[in-house]
């Protein structure tokens, strides 16, 4: 039995749509693909300031080692090898896990420029070799609550020690009262801060951004820390005593500090995000999971449609932070005033 030619064009048809591949293809010739050295700068130019720094050893590596080569001449098995590669050879730091997150990090960098290609009609997704590459199990995370009586010893020990005691515990403050993340505090500028609301205004990873209530013990000092080191409105808030700016290197030299004094520090890997951890802790313990999970700004779909029924409000978190610091604020205030009012009329 022989098939007619219009069911051989259809069956062809369905084929090509399976391999991604249009008719027009066949007969129109496709976009020169571009090479590493061409795409790279572009796909770095368009990424946020955290993921450029996150993705840019894994970017300039491709433009050194790959440059000269097409965007379809690589395979999946030669990306593999370069993660392996990058896995072995990773820093090693008081953070490390035998270069795990750093092959995660590689293969999140390829598939970002390998997407831009597909967008631009330069990769067809079933081309794609980024999109088969294998990406590394995520670990579980070893961070932890810290006690009280070792957060104190950190604490402590930042403000007797160090070239600039008065802005490590400024920094330490503001990540345990807001569990902001590295990038919300580096990010923070003298007109993000309400001081008549004890309001501070965060802005995250992949473009997240929130109002976070703060004690008026820590506004004052954040806002007498932009006056004394003369931060512009609109510049950085965190500033060296000399008046520049910080950036991460702070927090490193801050914890290597820390963990040459306090051996289970070094020992743990402790960083400030561990700080996040301990405060999100103790909010979801005390609070429940609906205000931590506002207390620490998670969005998307974690806890599921439940969530929209559940969800908790900026109130619900002031008055867990006034519990974690034993100070009254200002919005709560409001908000009984308001209830007197009510219950006047």
């Amino acid at each position: 039995m022989t098939t007619t030619n219009s069911e051989t064009v259809a069956a062809a048809r369905v084929l090509l749509t399976q391999m991604g591949i249009s008719p027009a293809d066949l007969v129109t010739p496709h976009t020169a693909v571009p090479v590493f050295s061409e795409i790279v700068p572009t796909v770095r130019d368009r990424l946020g300031a955290g993921t450029r720094r996150t993705y840019g050893t894994h970017l300039d590596r491709l433009e050194r080692e790959w440059g000269h080569r097409h965007l379809d001449d690589v395979s999946t098995s030669e990306l593999d090898d370069m993660a392996i590669h990058v896995r072995a050879t990773s820093r090693v730091n008081r953070a490390s896990r035998g270069g795990n997150t750093a092959a995660q990090h590689f293969i999140a960098a390829v598939r970002c420029v390998y997407r831009y290609a597909e967008d631009q009609g330069w990769i067809r997704p079933s081309d794609n070799p980024a999109r088969r590459a294998s990406m590394p199990t995520r670990r579980p995370s070893r961070r932890f609550a810290i006690p009280a009586n070792q957060l104190t010893e950190i604490l402590d020990t930042a403000a007797t020690s160090g070239n600039d005691p008065e802005l490590d515990m400024l920094i330490l403050r503001l990540h345990i009262e807001t569990a902001c993340r590295r990038s919300g505090a580096l990010s923070l500028r003298p007109h993000d801060l309400d001081p008549d609301q004890c309001l501070i205004y965060l802005r995250e990873k992949e473009g997240t951004d929130r109002w976070q209530p703060v004690s008026p013990t820590l506004m004052r000092h954040l806002v007498a820390h932009g006056h004394e080191r003369h931060s512009p409105q609109s510049g950085q808030l965190l500033r060296y005593l000399n008046g520049k700016p910080i950036t991460s290197r702070r927090y490193d030299h801050l914890w290597n500090r820390l963990g040459d004094t306090i051996p289970w520090v070094l020992a743990q890997g402790v960083t400030i995000h561990w700080l996040r951890h301990t405060t999100i802790t103790w909010v979801e313990r005390n609070f429940g999971f609906a205000i931590a999970r506002e207390y620490a700004g998670h969005r998307g779909k974690t806890g599921g449609t439940t969530m929209t029924y559940v969800k908790s409000n900026l109130l619900e978190v002031v008055a867990a932070l006034s519990v974690l610091t034993g100070e009254p604020h200002p919005l709560l205030e409001t908000a009984s005033e308001r209830r007197v009012d009510l219950d006047v009329e």
